[in-house]
């Protein structure tokens, strides 16, 4: 998302502009443009001569440029950026830009800033609570500047509260998820998608259950990309992977409790996407206390009953959606993959041969066929499951643009 984007940092005199180096490295291995402007309280403390190795562009400090003959300078960056990030952002820079206050490099240049600008708040607890800080911030959201929540944590006076600057990950995430959401012509935008992943766990007893090698991975993959396009997603998850930035996550852990929650959210959405391993069976009965064996040489039978098919219940409650499926098999995948595109009234099924070591569960690859009800099938060669979610959507977003 952050590749080629032309960044203007500014950055302004708190302790914690000793975190910047590391945030602007990372823009750059992001595939941004960054160039860095920084007020003379920022030069107290950390060098500019730290910038301009990282980017391998000038610094700019002051307002007067007497070098750049060809330019101002301070219009010239402003005009230059795609985005604005202003970090750590000051009591005293809120202040300057909420008021329309130009009196260095940074404050005019940010004046004459027509791009998204993105402000990270760092300072101390009561600076930050302050009634006039406070103020400021809401006048710069009314102007449409994007204000990121700053972290609780230890500060620099010695301390517990709220003030801290996000790490460096957690700011980039927040850039690129509002440079996401400000972009109509991504291919899914202003669509909900909701999305499952995960094996689900049918227990046995509180410390016994039966599930499968499912890990999500195939699931997060596919919430990733959607994000990416635009899309507000809704992760129902059975998988114990970090949650994806920018995206809603419900964690479940029974098939009932996926059925719920995934019926739950299907009419508010436009594209939904079955990538779970639910389980087919779940025990009969679920002990309430742990289990003893009795004898050495005891069998043990555990009855079991199906759970409830959640494809087939959402092909059959299907209005203005477009239904997706996964059919994860070991031999005749084409068979069943057409049957169940039939029998699930789903509008497409992506098949894949779990059998196969360089697919299915648990890996970081996959290797598909996409099944649909009006297209000969598509077959996908072996590929980071990354890239098979991305040719997935774009085949159902293909697929709604015909629809309108």
């Amino acid at each position: 998302m952050l590749k080629d984007k032309k960044i203007a940092v500014y950055l302004c005199g708190g302790i914690a502009v000793y975190k910047t180096a590391d945030l602007v490295r990372q823009l750059i291995k992001k595939g941004a443009q960054v160039k860095v402007a920084m007020t003379q309280s920022a030069v107290q403390f950390i060098t500019p001569y730290t910038f301009q190795i990282l980017t391998k562009q000038p610094v700019y400090t002051e307002i007067f440029d007497k070098e750049d003959k060809e330019s101002v300078s301070h219009i010239h960056l402003a005009d230059w950026a795609d985005a604005a990030l202003v970090v750590p952002a000051t009591a005293n820079i809120i202040a300057k830009m909420a008021n329309g206050m130009a009196d260095d490099f940074v404050s005019t240049a940010l004046l004459a800033t027509t791009a998204p600008i993105f402000i990270v708040p760092a300072m101390n607890t009561h600076m930050l609570e302050n009634p006039a800080t406070v103020r400021n911030m809401e006048t710069l959201k009314k102007d449409g500047r994007m204000l990121m929540e700053p972290d609780t944590g230890f500060l620099a006076e010695g301390y517990e509260g709220k003030g801290r600057m996000p790490e460096p990950e957690k700011i980039i995430e927040m850039l690129q998820l509002h440079l996401i959401r400000l972009d109509s012509s991504l291919a899914l935008t202003g669509r909900k998608v909701l999305i499952s992943a995960g094996g689900t766990k049918e227990r046995i007893d509180p410390v016994r259950y039966i599930t499968n090698d499912s890990s999500g991975k195939m699931g997060y993959q596919l919430a990733e990309v959607a994000r990416d396009a635009g899309a507000e997603v809704t992760l129902v998850s059975a998988s114990g992977l970090p949650n994806p930035f920018g995206v809603s996550v419900v964690a479940v852990e029974s098939a009932e409790d996926m059925f719920v929650e995934m019926n739950k959210h299907y009419q508010e959405s436009d594209i939904v996407i079955m990538a779970a391993a639910v389980s087919d069976y779940k025990p009969d009965h679920q002990e309430k206390q742990k289990m003893k064996k009795t004898s050495s040489n005891q069998e043990m039978t555990l009855k079991m009953k199906q759970t409830k098919d959640i494809l087939a219940y959402l092909g059959k409650h299907k209005q203005h959606q477009y239904l997706a499926g996964f059919a994860a098999e070991t031999h005749d995948v084409a068979r069943y993959a057409e049957s169940k595109l039939q029998k699930k009234k789903a509008d497409m099924i992506i098949a894949n041969d779990v059998s196969n070591p360089q697919a299915g569960f648990n890996k970081d690859t996959n290797e598909v066929t996409i099944f649909t009800t009006d297209k000969d099938p598509i077959s996908v060669s072996v590929r980071s499951k990354k890239e098979v979610a991305a040719l997935i959507l774009d085949e159902i977003a293909g697929k709604l643009r015909k629809q309108r």
